[in-house]
């Protein structure tokens, strides 16, 4: 199936080969029109409005935070909207770590996207606990027989990826979260990689908190999901204070409103929540088992090609998500990318918000190429095309021997 015809970025860039998906997604039309339908039909604001306009949007919101509750089985009062993965990460660990003491142990790993990691360094800094890290495999993988060696007695909170937005593996997450609720610690997922390419049950994981961005995911920038588990929502104190989240203020007092919209303060990013829901709507329609089966057939692909290319390392040499980290032997990634960019391929080069992990595989920075449903294999054969093409360039100026 040719899905580039759904993406009008295609159309304007005909010979553009976009590797760069991890870092956003690009968008369908579908996605654009409804946001445009806001403004052009709506454009009033939610929840405060007694006018048609206001009723409409506010019943269109309501039903995209629906169709995402269903879309990770969740409840919808389960749903909180957020500007971002990061914004959710950060609800998190903001309102936990009020519970936290001098000793508490918080669990992560040096795999971990920056907006999963700093928010709980902060946290300990500020409370005295103790951050501990999963040893990583020889792959750099994390495995439930590492994750027993650090949890203990005093483990609060795990904060952890589904999915590596570097080296593209695959989290036991269920497992982990089991173990970790034997021991009464609170579980907080990053799914801004895993999300977009499988199908998310957040029951059946028994997440206590999930969090992901729609720009990764077919949709709008400023706009991201926080799912937390009902009781420990109720439980949590809101972040941000200010209109709409509250239910009564006097001088001297406030009441705040039901999950989820004591943690909703002010005006919600509207046009991209239409745009969310049409998101929603069109990987539905393109199916999670279709997009998983070309995340594999194009990362593999890939990967088979780059391997028989000598002057190319690869980090992560298993298939389980369409991410390749990689660099060119003896040429700087930024070097690199620019080549790729000047040849009209897009991917991504430096650290990608994951210095640790470049630090434990002693690398200053790595190129990376993340593919997508709309991708085939023409844009893989260009990559490789462009690659040797690269290679034989270094060599030409002396960069390479």
């Amino acid at each position: 199936m040719n899905y580039k015809q759904y993406f009008p970025v295609f159309q304007n860039r005909k010979d553009m080969v976009y590797l760069d998906s991890a870092a956003s997604s690009l968008k369908p039309k579908k996605v654009s029109d409804a946001i445009t339908d806001y403004y052009n039909f709506y454009s009033g604001n939610i929840e405060r409005g007694v006018y048609p306009i206001s009723f409409e949007a506010t019943a269109i919101v309501e039903k995209v935070r629906e169709k995402i509750a269903l879309f990770i089985n969740a409840s919808k009062e389960e749903v909180i909207f957020t500007r971002g993965c990061t914004d959710s990460l950060n609800t998190v660990a903001l309102s936990l770590k009020e519970n936290l003491k001098k000793g508490d142990e918080i669990i992560t790993t040096e795999l971990e996207h920056h907006s999963s990691f700093l928010p709980w360094l902060k946290a300990s800094e500020e409370k005295g606990a103790v951050i501990k890290f999963i040893p990583l495999t020889e792959e750099g993988k994390i495995t439930v027989d590492n994750f027993k060696k650090v949890l203990s007695d005093k483990t609060k909170i795990v904060a952890i990826s589904h999915v590596s937005n570097v080296m593209g593996y695959l989290t036991p997450v269920k497992e982990i979260i089991a173990l970790s609720h034997i021991k009464g610690a609170i579980v907080s997922v990053d799914g801004a990689q895993a999300a977009p390419h499988m199908k998310i049950d957040v029951k059946d994981l028994d997440a206590d908190f999930y969090s992901f961005s729609f720009h990764k995911m077919c949709g709008p920038t400023g706009l991201g999901v926080l799912y937390g588990k009902k009781e420990l929502l109720n439980s949590m104190e809101p972040v941000e204070l200010g209109g709409e989240m509250n239910d009564e203020v006097s001088k001297d007092n406030v009441t705040y409103k039901n999950i989820p919209y004591k943690f909703e303060a002010g005006t919600m990013p509207i046009a991209e929540i239409f745009g969310a829901g049409a998101a929603i709507d069109f990987l539905n329609e393109v199916g999670f088992g279709y997009i998983e089966k070309r995340d594999k057939e194009l990362s593999g692909y890939a990967k088979k090609l780059l391997r028989s290319i000598p002057e190319i390392v690869i980090y992560n040499d298993y298939e389980e998500s369409p991410i390749i980290a990689f660099n060119i032997k003896g040429i700087h990634s930024h070097d690199a990318v620019s080549f790729y960019s000047e040849n009209n391929v897009c991917l991504r080069a430096g650290l990608h918000c994951a210095e640790p992990l470049h630090k434990w595989l002693n690398i200053t920075a790595s190129l990376r190429a993340s593919f997508y449903f709309y991708n085939d294999e023409s844009d893989v054969e260009k990559f490789i095309f462009v690659t040797k093409k690269a290679i034989a360039f270094f060599k030409e100026v002396g960069y390479l021997e």
